[in-house]
């Protein structure tokens, strides 16, 4: 084993960096997964910025529901972009060394950007309820201050709430093993690595997955059950159609991200037989929703469509003006 070792006195050793070993029991292939990694990477990060330039461009797109969208997007940017060229150096430049505070940094980041993509689905869930349950009086409680405290309040929560989290793996005593059998730093696989009792940092992660991203969901869910009872006492079929038509993107989402959350816990729990699944499942978690929000936004939000065909358009008049030969 490849282990860069310090003392700490003269019978305890500690580790000075990490070795990322990639996805574990394929190592002699898995560089072939770097492509379609590095594809969704790349189309995460460019349908994100069309998303935001798109929302900035079109007048008609200034409002609450898109302005989430638009926070959404920086968030899966930040996202992928934590763990992304990473993996990607791991697979293409066999840069498997990662450091202490790296490796402790990135565990910081991942929670910090995975609890607020949860946050803001939850704002956006409440903007939809006040929306379709409480229209009359939605303009004036989703203002453009309230969005800011929303926000604000969204990155202070998971930038304070999660830091036991690092903290906690950062004192462990890590006096032998080095080589994580994963693409990243997560708390649970680092922490296995440790000489001594492991326990605080798992309850700790549960119980701030259940605090935080628990809160979110049964918050989501009680916004959703009110707007499909108000829905349902709707008179007209095509207004109740209207209605669920604009949270189908933000449902299909939601099931995704959740439902995703829950198998890693369950099978991270486990302990599989075969420790390739939940480490797929973990990085695809990561990398997946960030290129798939904004597809699913375009396709089924009918405003967004005609923006992005105006913003193309537009482009396509600017380009065209400018080749045009001087008469």
């Amino acid at each position: 084993m490849s282990a860069s070792l310090k003392g700490s006195n003269s019978s305890k050793f500690q580790v000075s960096e990490f070795i990322l070993m990639g996805f574990p029991g394929i190592h002699s292939w898995q560089h072939w997964l770097s492509f379609p990694l590095a594809i969704l990477y790349l189309s995460a990060i460019g349908a994100n910025i069309l998303i935001l330039i798109t929302i900035c461009q079109d007048p008609a797109l200034q409002q609450p529901m898109y302005y989430f969208l638009c926070i959404l997007s920086v968030v899966d940017m930040g996202l992928a972009t934590t763990i992304m060229p990473k993996i990607l150096a791991i697979f293409w430049f066999d840069a498997k060394v990662i450091s202490l505070p790296e490796c402790f940094a990135q565990i910081y980041a991942i929670h910090c950007f995975v609890g607020m993509e949860s946050g803001i689905f939850l704002c956006m869930a409440f903007d939809r309820y006040v929306a379709i349950c409480h229209p009359l009086r939605y303009p004036s409680i989703v203002t453009n201050a309230l969005i800011l405290k929303a926000t604000v309040f969204m990155v202070l929560r998971n930038g304070l709430f999660v830091i036991p989290v690092p903290v906690l793996a950062a004192q462990r005593n890590y006096c032998s093993r080095n080589e994580i059998e994963h693409c990243l730093c997560s708390n649970l696989g680092v922490t296995s690595l440790a000489c001594d009792d492991r326990r605080p940092n798992s309850i700790c992660q549960l119980i701030l997955a259940w605090l935080g991203m628990g809160s979110d969901l049964g918050l989501i869910i009680l916004s959703y059950t009110l707007i499909l009872r108000s829905v349902l006492r709707l008179n007209s079929a095509e207004a109740a159609s209207k209605a669920l038509s604009t949270c189908s993107s933000h449902l299909i989402l939601i099931l995704f991200f959740y439902t995703v959350v829950v198998v890693i816990s369950v099978t991270h729990l486990a302990e599989p037989k075969a420790p390739l699944i939940p480490v797929l499942l973990n990085v695809l978690h990561n990398i997946i929703p960030p290129s798939l929000n904004p597809i699913v936004y375009a396709l089924r939000t009918k405003e967004l469509r005609e923006s992005f065909q105006k913003v193309f358009c537009l482009s396509l008049e600017k380009n065209t003006r400018h080749q045009r030969p001087s008469a």
